[in-house]
Order: structure tokens, then C-alpha cells, then sequence
């Protein structure tokens, strides 16, 4: 099974497939087979949704953040962008800046939920109800044990932790300094991830 398009006219964008669409029966295979020419997507229930190009202030916390997290979080994490994560076959999710455990030979796509030490996302007008609703449930499902909501206009940090009952707990929120225990001693100066 490979993710086909419909036709296109010379110069037009790829697009998935309409009748899959409607049948939700695209799957991780399928993303990781689409052309060089296809946007980023997100796959939620077996339906591609692509992922909306990220303004220029989004990018710059974004690599602030990673920048930040890469210089201080311990050598058995790694801090990425840009990498996916596999929560289901037919349900993807590329978060804005992962933590995930250290190690593998650097080919991958995606990683699984019990990689990922925190997910992270920038929220933009255009992505406000996934990032503050949708994602952070299906994070929790997953078992991902942290998850951190950004906040543009000021720069807000929240950062939340799995509770007992497989939900979100908020953990700390800041403006100015985020301040944390776990998942290792983070001072996140809020200016320094401020564009």
C-alpha cells in the first residue's frame, strides 16, 4: 500500500488521495512513502491532515527551546525537531520540539510514545484547539509522560505531568522562569527562548 495521489497538473502540490481520505485508511506506512513533494502531515485516524507551515516567531522559540533543552538536559536525553511520533498505525503526531531518549542511528522518522520524555507544542491561532485540547489527550493516552504547551505574546511556558489517572497534570507555568524537578532540574529562563 503506498500513499497515491490524484492526479495533478504539471506544477501542482501532491495531495492524498479523496476516497482514502474519506475511508480514514491512510496508515504510518503510507507516510513514510509519501513523495518528496508532499507537505508535512499528521495522520489522525487513518486521515492525513497536513501540518500548517509555522510563522517565523513559532520557528524561533522552537529552536530556542531545543537549542536550551540540547545545552542542559541531561546526556541520556536528546532534544529534536521536526521528528514524528507514532502513536498509533493510523495516527501520527509531529509535535514542535520533542525530548526523547538518547540513542538510535539517527534514520528515524518517527519514534514511538515510550521514546518521548516530553512532547512539545507551540501554539498558533491556526493550531490553538489540537495543541490545548486534542494533542494533550492523545499524548496522556500514549503514556508520554510530560507535555508542554507554549504560549506566543508573551512567551508562556506550561508544563504538565502524567497523573495517576492518565491525564494531564499542570506542573509549573511561567513568563518569566520555569522551574521544574522532573524530568530533571530545569531554570528555563523564559527570555531565553523568547524571540
Amino acid at each position: 500500500m503506498s500513499a497515491e495521489a490524484i492526479p495533478v497538473e504539471h506544477g501542482a502540490s501532491w495531495q492524498p488521495d479523496p476516497v482514502r481520505q474519506r475511508l480514514g485508511s491512510y496508515t504510518l506506512e503510507d507516510v513514510l512513502n509519501l513523495p518528496p513533494d508532499a507537505p508535512r502531515v499528521e495522520l489522525v485516524d487513518g486521515v492525513m491532515l497536513v501540518v500548517p507551515s509555522p510563522t517565523e516567531d513559532h520557528q524561533d522559540i522552537s529552536f530556542l527551546l531545543c537549542a536550551w533543552l540540547r545545552r542542559h538536559a541531561p546526556k541520556e536525553y536528546k532534544a529534536i525537531q521536526a521528528l514524528g511520533v507514532a502513536v498509533e498505525i493510523d495516527r501520527t503526531y509531529e509535535p514542535d520540539v520533542l525530548l526523547i531518549r538518547a540513542g538510535g542511528d539517527g534514520s528515524r522518522h518517527f519514534v514511538t510514545p515510550d521514546q518521548v520524555i516530553i512532547a512539545i507544542e507551540v501554539v498558533t491561532p491556526r493550531t490553538r484547539a489540537r495543541d490545548r485540547i486534542s494533542k494533550p489527550a492523545e499524548y496522556a493516552a500514549a503514556g508520554i509522560p510530560y507535555y508542554w504547551r507554549v504560549e506566543q505574546n508573551p512567551v508562556h511556558v506550561f508544563a504538565y505531568r502524567l497523573g495517576p489517572h492518565g491525564r494531564y497534570e499542570l506542573a509549573a507555568d511561567s513568563t518569566e522562569m520555569l522551574e521544574l524537578d522532573e524530568p530533571f532540574p530545569i531554570k528555563l529562563p523564559i527570555a531565553e527562548i523568547t524571540p
